[in-house]
């Protein structure tokens, strides 16, 4: 390939030393420790330009990341820069996918497999158990999927976990992991640790095809690095083998996912699997001011487990940020809104705010308050919408279309809408395939075999099987097109017409938009692909920054985004850090590292906050802040000194009919805390709750549909 004119050399003289040295570096391998908002995807893009402008061909790059969303954005910048197309860049997962359905036959695959979510996994889990006889209760599938993923992350297959350990729960876990996996072959499916494990065990044992890839792509960047897990661990080293031209990115002071799998030390050992690696530094931060970085850096240097950096800005000095102390959840809640509504009332526009919190179920009351001081808000809780009905069922029949192995997906729909096909037919064929040894895909088509079926059964089963032949004879049309049809002649149309569902109806529309936006995206669009892209979807891939909106989500889905003002709520022992991570120093700097992830997203505005008191399962308990504020200095402390009725701001007024006697001065027993007198109730939409003044002096504030209060007396 032919060297392009010197366009790039402009762009690159407008870096920073560091971000140059980066961004020029070609051959070899490389470790960038790249501090937040140190501008690491702009020195990723423009190496990617730097090369091809060097002559290297752009099908040779390959730039993996973690979510969808930053991938689009490093394609967005590398089209801004007019670099050619051809480069890969893509997540792990989606290169994953990619590579095990074109090398499918050497994998021992199906090219057309489908990608089990979480709830997908679910039901295969629990039909394991039930193959294994084991009860649900005692092995529970959550807890059996959280154990298998962690032996797919570590590339242990079942026979290789047996013969690791002889107890007795470790032999009924092998028997369901290997049950887990015979479902997930019947089905012909991957969750999402098959395909990373698949891969990397490709890699490893196939010599001939782990060169050819090497061959094609001669030049790896891998985007956060320090959130790799063992397996891909193993593909990106597995790529990169013969040649070494592996350039890395990350900083261990964000490394946040140990939880699911990420192992921080292959950042930290980088250099020791590649001695000859260069060590670039990108330490300054064009993000934050001066006040939030030093809160940021004092926060993370009591950790042990970093690579020693100095973050520095050259951005003028801004207001200290501010820590916030309330008597509980709906005052902080409170200061929350009324901190958001004098920002906007000062030129910030809602969309430029955002607000943290460690556990989803802390959305609640936040929302309440911005919803009574009338600010708009977005929850970024991105996997929520393909996880509605209607979605599911759309996303099935896609799914049936392009795999008729899929049982679960059959499962699901073959009676969604409403046909006559019951759970005693469905029975009756799966006992049919089960006794002849056929798919279920065969035993529909051969529906008139089933003796065990009356005729009417066969007829509506018919039906439903011409209508997914017909779709299937549609799979060459757009992925958009494919998708209005299976919409009308599945019978979900007419049905959620019928329902006057109009919400469900808007919501499959939305899916069909996104299906045309994905087809003006990719060069080469198929259903499996889109099926593949909505399977890895992430929280972070539903932020919209032009929503107009304050934006709601959880301090891990908050990794890559930034915002003029950031508010965290809820900096608490037992949120953050998380009360699991007590006992362990290595999870205990994971939550610190988690913390600093949430500040360092703040570019002029921080607001950290804890309250006195906090409602756990329907109890007012108290609560201390948290470990990690302790000995930062540049915070402007604010108390806030809340009077008993201070929650009534979030409350609507009781319905007398509706307080269960639950009224001032009525004696009631509680299972924990014994006898006491109602000294107030509140009523709040559904979530109705009671102070209540204990004999034994403890004074609780508790909701009713939890606490499990009984009625003693008639109020006095």
């Amino acid at each position: 390939m032919q060297k392009r004119d010197n366009s790039i050399v402009m762009s690159i003289s407008s870096l920073t030393e560091p971000q140059r040295q980066a961004a020029t570096h070609v051959d070899g391998p490389a470790l960038v420790l790249a501090g937040p908002g140190s501008g690491k995807t702009r020195v990723i893009t423009h190496r990617v330009a730097y090369l091809i402008e060097q002559g290297i061909h752009p099908f040779g790059i390959l730039a993996i990341t973690f979510t969808n969303k930053a991938a689009e954005e490093m394609r967005n910048r590398l089209r801004t820069l007019q670099v050619p197309r051809g480069c890969t860049i893509c997540t792990f997962h989606s290169l994953a996918a990619r590579l095990l359905r074109e090398f499918a036959a050497e994998a021992g695959l199906a090219p057309n497999f489908s990608i089990f979510d979480s709830a997908d996994q679910k039901a295969a889990m629990r039909v394991s158990l039930k193959a294994c006889e084991l009860d649900a209760q005692n092995f529970s599938p959550g807890a059996m999927l959280a154990r298998i993923s962690n032996f797919k992350n570590n590339i242990e297959t079942p026979e290789q976990v047996a013969e690791q350990y002889n107890d007795f729960y470790h032999k009924k876990v092998v028997r369901v992991y290997a049950a887990y996996q015979k479902q997930l072959h019947d089905n012909a499916a991957l969750d999402f640790d098959d395909l990373l494990m698949k891969l990397a065990l490709l890699l490893r044992d196939n010599s001939e095809l782990r060169n050819k890839l090497n061959e094609r792509y001669r030049y790896i960047l891998v985007d956060e690095y320090q959130d790799t897990n063992h397996s891909q661990y193993q593909i990106a080293r597995g790529l990169a083998l013969s040649h070494e031209n592996m350039f890395v990115t990350g900083d261990p002071d964000q490394s946040i996912y140990g939880w699911r799998g990420a192992d921080i030390g292959n950042i930290l050992a980088f250099e020791e699997d590649y001695p000859r690696a260069r060590v670039i530094r990108l330490e300054e931060n064009f993000r934050s001011t001066p006040q939030v970085l030093d809160v940021a850096d004092q926060l993370i240097q009591a950790n042990q487990q970093r690579k020693e950096k100095k973050l520095f800005t050259s951005r003028k000095d801004g207001t200290a940020p501010r820590l916030i102390e309330s008597d509980n959840e709906y005052e902080e809640a409170r200061e929350m809104a009324e901190w958001v509504k004098q920002l906007h009332q000062g030129g910030m526009e809602y969309r430029e705010v955002a607000v943290f919190y460690r556990v989803n179920s802390m959305s609640r009351v936040l929302e309440e308050a911005l919803r009574k001081a009338h600010i708009p808000y977005q929850i970024i809780r991105g996997v929520e919408f393909f996880k509605r009905k209607e979605i599911k069922d759309m996303i099935a029949y896609l799914r049936l279309l392009v795999n008729p192995a899929d049982q679960i997906s059959l499962k699901r729909i073959i009676n969604q809408p409403s046909r006559g096909i019951g759970n005693t037919t469905l029975g009756r064929l799966f006992s049919q395939s089960e006794k002849t040894g056929r798919d279920i895909w065969y035993v529909l088509n051969h529906v008139d075999e089933v003796g065990a079926l009356g005729g009417a059964a066969k007829t509506r089963v018919g039906k439903f099987v011409e209508t997914i032949i017909n779709l299937q004879n549609r799979l060459e049309d757009s992925v958009s097109e494919v998708l209005k049809k299976t919409y009308e002649l599945s019978g979900m149309q007419a049905a959620l017409a019928g329902e006057q569902n109009e919400e469900s109806a808007a919501n499959v529309e939305e899916m069909i938009n996104s299906a045309s936006q994905y087809e003006q995206e990719q060069e080469n669009p198929s259903l499996a692909d889109y099926l593949q892209q909505i399977a890895l979807v992430s929280d972070a891939d539903a932020y919209d920054e032009q929503a107009g909106a304050v934006s709601l989500m959880t301090l891990h889905a908050a990794k890559g985004l930034e915002f003029p003002a950031v508010f965290i709520v809820g900096v608490e022992e037992g949120l953050i850090p998380h009360t699991r991570s007590a006992d362990s120093d290595k999870e205990l700097e994971e939550e610190r590292r988690l913390l600093f992830v949430g500040i360092t997203r703040a570019e002029e505005k921080l607001c950290l906050s804890y309250a006195r008191n906090r409602t756990v399962h329907g109890v007012s308990m108290a609560t201390i802040r948290s470990q990690f504020l302790r000995n930062l200095s540049g915070l402007d402390f604010q108390t806030m000194e809340t009077s008993e009725d201070s929650e009534d701001d979030f409350d609507i007024e009781p319905d007398p009919y509706e307080s269960k006697g639950f009224s001032p001065g009525q004696l009631v027993r509680h299972p924990t805390f014994g006898l006491g007198r109602v000294s107030k109730y509140v009523g709040s939409h559904g979530d109705d709750r009671v102070t209540v003044q204990f004999n034994s002096g403890a004074r609780k504030t508790l909701f009713l549909k939890y606490a499990k209060l009984e009625k003693l007396s008639f109020p006095r």
